[in-house]
């Protein structure tokens, strides 16, 4: 071992001789290479050093203007090290330390710096007090291993060593737990006792001395205690420390540090895949981090989760709920002074803006019996330190004010005080008094609101002069200072001021107050009535209870008559609009009659169907007899039929007709199957009358295949109230996919429209407000926000088979979770997109940061806040144009459809005379259209033609 410490100290020698010969020799290269470019670069330097100049003046300025700016304070800091001038350096980093928490590279920069300027002023100690103000702001390993090194330098001064192995113990304590970076600390702490192990060692062949021998063994101890410590520690690759260990022991291990190893492997190799996780993860790696932390909670050990707490918000330090959990941790468990004390302040050193860091620091000075004057300090700093909200400065006030209630012993009364809680009284009224005068003033000229307008501040002053102090004048005092800034119209303001004359007053003052309350109330008047004649009827005489009945019923009355008046004015303003929209209907069908009377209708042109003409009050297609379109036969055999027969078409959701009908049926049980749906829908729109817009929905969306729709919607929509009719659409092929649910009352409609978008025999079912489009042109109905919506995100790329559940999981860490929507087209199939809601704004973007990129089931996820864009009708599909328009105009098929080209097997004398349009059926030709075809005959034929007939018309030549 002699040996090895020899070599160790002779190649340690010559690196050094090594690095100085090389500094040297670069020296010496600068100076030749400065000698014969300073002519041609001198005037380039001095505009660059004109250019910093200005800069950093610019940026004094600007911290001058606002000290807070981050940023700029790292672009001067960067200036003034390119210019070399350290004091002024020195002192832009002094500034910054003392608003913000420095980063790790920002405190190496400024240890190189210092150390190399301390050489040459042999002046250790103010770098000694660097090193103390770095390690308190993060933990760092690097920090601290840079401390011990610079530490090893001062060895030789007097309590040098000892100094030495106090900052290798405390960087142990401090990050020694750090699993992956742990490791070199150890290393570095064994290295040098190894080098002093080196120095006590006797020559070779001589004989140690007593006192020699006992340094050495404990020397030797040292080391072997180093060993043993470090591998009763989880720390990745611990597998090496051990073979080291059995390399350099010359007793072995022994089989206490052996089982020891083993249990810390085990441990290693359980907390090893979230090593893994990390280390693979993006920052800010929070979900990660809070994984791990509550897997060591689990386990228990307070310092490792301690460390792991410190990692976290070494990379997430400006994350105000880490340091809340931190702190938390810390309060409850650990409950060490210092170490609860500094984590708060780097707390609200990290994230000052966040109250509620703030708050729980007050409560930890004073759990942990901090003196007066450092309470006080931190609270005016928290004052300063610029909330977001007016309610934030209310909450620390009144965090404030609670610890000077709780400094005033009010065991023996105020009159009994001694001189000190006399004067700690004094100082807890004075206290409220700025209060008062901070809100009116600070926070109200900021945020152009006071943050408390139910005077909380002032409700507790008051309940502590009545309850503590006795002084129930100085609570009624405050009380009505509370109810002159606009609290006299709310009930349970009156109602807290009359529970507080009730327990500390009496009754004369209970009574005025409960009458000024029924004078002034104006939100719920009937419920402080009451209060007055319950109280009256208790402990009140005869006149007193006749007086209370004609106060109240005059009180009443007056609001009574004053809701009437309202709603009157309300039910005007509604006839108003209605009778306007009304006049937009009217100009608007004037508009379209003029437009049709001017056009006309030539031959072979369609007529464009309108909406509004076809649709009745339900919606609906109204129920006029379709009309005959040219080669549809004669229209008195039509007519003779005995039966108008109605058919609609998918399109009649939106209010177009449906093509006419090409072909009659003869009576008889077909025809009659066939019009049943057309019957059973004429005879529900028998009674309009009976049917009431505002207690019925519209159904829409439904399967066409749904078997009984009547009963099976009846059955669905009972639980939301009675139903009085449901009626559903037919066409001449069955059930429409929509309908029409009457409830006996108002109140079933609310209850009903929650049950828009519930899964149906697999489809979503619509469930809309029932609206007559006749009177309200413009009503539209769209179930979601199209406005930016802070609290809540847009997810795209989602597999389809992803449900709820799924997204819940991967999203519930990021913060409270009020909803999840998957999008779905009409069919209830999914589009792979969906709407995630949070609780608040900071969740909803923590959950963008973190999501946005992840990978879930083969697809990458595009996360963003929620800004859907507005729903323009030039968007939308114009539905009011007719089916006819939507088709393109030169569409011309040949004798056998859409195959022009292909070979007729009709005999001539048959083709000669079929028209363009729609085949026969029966033996009824359709009419050609306009001299479009031949024979002038059979333009007038329309009676049916028998067998005969077509042999005669194939042998005609």
């Amino acid at each position: 071992m002699a040996a090895t410490g020899n070599a160790e100290e002779t190649q340690l020698q010559e690196m050094e001789e090594e690095a100085g010969m090389e500094r040297e020799m670069d020296s010496d290269e600068e100076e030749g290479m400065g000698i014969e470019n300073s002519d041609d670069e001198e005037d380039d330097s001095s505009e660059d050093d004109k250019e910093n100049e200005a800069e950093i003046q610019r940026l004094e300025e600007q911290l001058s203007i606002n000290a807070f700016d981050y940023n700029c304070h790292l672009d001067l800091i960067k200036l003034l090290r390119q210019e070399g001038e350290l004091p002024p350096l020195r002192k832009a980093r002094q500034k910054m330390s003392e608003l913000f928490p420095l980063t790790e590279e920002i405190w190496l920069d400024w240890l190189k710096d210092e150390i190399r300027l301390t050489e040459e002023e042999q002046n250790r100690e103010k770098v000694y007090e660097l090193f103390e103000m770095a390690v308190k702001d993060y933990i760092c390993p690097e920090i601290w291993l840079e401390y011990a090194q610079y530490s090893i330098g001062g060895m030789g001064l007097p309590g040098g060593m000892e100094k030495v192995r106090s900052i290798f113990e405390r960087a142990l304590t401090a990050v020694g737990l750090h699993m992956t970076k742990g490791a070199t600390l150890w290393e570095a702490y064994r290295e040098f006792e190894n080098v002093i192990l080196a120095t006590v060692q006797p020559p070779p062949g001589s004989v140690p001395t007593c006192e020699q021998q006992e340094l050495l063994n404990a020397q030797l101890e040292r080391i072997h205690t180093l060993f043993r410590r470090q591998l009763a520690i989880p720390l990745m690759d611990m597998e090496g420390t051990y073979a080291e260990y059995e390399e350099w022991s010359d007793q072995g291990v022994s089989d206490t540090v052996s089982q020891k190893y083993k249990r810390a492997l085990q441990q290693m190799e359980k907390s090893k895949p979230y090593e893994e996780t990390l280390m693979a993860a993006e920052p800010p790696k929070l979900a990660e981090y809070q994984t791990y932390i509550d897997y060591e909670q689990k386990e228990g050990d307070p310092a490792r989760i301690q460390i792991i707490f410190e990692r976290a918000l070494a990379e997430n330090c400006l994350v105000p709920d880490m340091w809340a959990k931190y702190t938390k941790y810390l309060d409850r468990q650990l409950k060490i002074k210092d170490l609860v004390l500094s984590s708060h302040d780097r707390a609200v050193r990290n994230c000052p803006w966040t109250m509620g860091l703030w708050k729980n620091y007050l409560l930890a000075l004073e759990r942990h019996g901090a003196d007066h004057h450092t309470i006080s300090d931190v609270f005016e700093k928290a004052l300063n330190a610029g909330f977001i909200q007016a309610t934030d400065y209310v909450n620390i006030w009144e965090a404030y004010l609670d610890y000077l209630r709780r400094r005033v012993d009010f065991s023996k009364g105020e009159s009994t005080l001694t001189l000190e809680s006399s004067r700690e009284l004094e100082e807890l009224r004075a206290a409220f008094t700025r209060s008062l005068d901070y809100m009116k003033q600070d926070v109200e000229e900021r945020f152009s609101e006071s943050g408390d307008p139910s005077c909380t501040i002032m409700q507790v002053w008051a309940k502590i002069e009545a309850l503590h102090c006795k002084n129930i004048q100085k609570a009624r005092e405050l009380w009505d200072s509370i109810m002159t800034k606009g609290n006299a119209k709310f009930a349970n303001m009156w109602l807290e001021y009359y529970n507080l004359e009730r327990s500390y007053g009496d009754a004369l003052h209970c009574r005025k107050a409960l009458h000024r309350a029924v004078q002034c109330t104006s939100d719920y008047p009937e419920h402080v009535c009451e209060v007055l004649l319950t109280f009256e009827r208790v402990e009140g005489s005869l006149e007193d209870w006749d007086a209370a009945v004609q106060k109240t019923e005059t009180r009443l009355n007056r609001v009574n008559e004053q809701r009437a008046k309202v709603a009157e004015k309300e039910a005007h303003l509604v006839r108003q609009e209605e009778e306007k929209t009304e006049q937009r209907r009217r100009a608007k069908a004037d508009k379209k009659n003029q437009k049709k009377g001017q056009k006309g209708s030539g031959p072979g042109e369609k007529r464009k169907a309108e909406d509004e003409d076809n649709e009745n009050e339900w919606g609906e297609e109204s129920e006029q007899p379709p009309k005959r379109h040219r080669g549809e036969g004669n229209q008195g055999s039509f007519r003779g039929g005995g039966a108008e027969e109605y058919m609609e078409t998918e399109s009649g959701l939106f209010g177009r007709r449906a093509p006419p009908c090409r072909r009659q049926e003869p009576p008889g049980a077909k025809r009659g199957q066939q019009m049943a749906p057309a019957t059973v829908r004429k005879t529900q729109e028998d009674n309009p009358e009976q049917r009431k817009d505002d207690c019925s929905v519209f159904i829409s969306n439904l399967a066409f295949n749904m078997e009984d729709p009547e009963k099976r919607l009846k059955e669905l929509f009972e639980p939301c109230g009675p139903v009085q009719s449901v009626r559903p659409v037919y066409a001449a092929k069955g059930f429409r996919g929509y309908c029409y649910v009457q409830f006996e009352g108002k109140t079933s409609v609310p209850e009903a429209l929650k049950m828009d978008r519930r899964e149906v025999d697999g489809r979503p079912m619509f469930v809309s407000p029932c609206v007559d489009k006749n009177k309200n042109p413009d009503f539209k109905v769209f179930k979601y926000n199209t406005n930016l919506e802070k609290h809540k995100i847009f997810i795209s790329g989602l597999p389809f088979s992803c449900t709820k559940e799924q997204l819940e999981e991967l999203c519930k860490d990021q913060g409270t979770i009020k909803d999840i929507r998957l999008v779905t087209n009409r069919s209830g199939k999914p589009k792979g997109l969906a709407y995630v809601e949070f609780e608040d704004e900071a969740q909803a973007s923590q959950a963008v940061l973190k999501l946005d990129g992840t990978v879930l089931q083969e697809h990458t996820l595009s996360v963003a806040i929620s800004n859907p864009p507005r729903r323009n009708a030039a968007d939308k599909p114009d539905f009011s144009r007719p089916m006819g328009a939507m088709m393109p105009r030169a569409m011309v098929y040949g004798s056998r459809g859409k195959g022009r080209t292909q070979l007729s097997l009709i005999p001539r004398s048959l083709h000669r005379q079929t028209g363009s349009e729609s085949k026969a059926e029966n033996g009824t030709a359709p009419k050609p259209t306009g001299g479009a075809s031949g024979d002038a005959g059979f333009e007038a034929q329309a009676k049916p033609m028998s067998n005969s007939d077509f042999a005669k018309m194939l042998l005609r030549k």
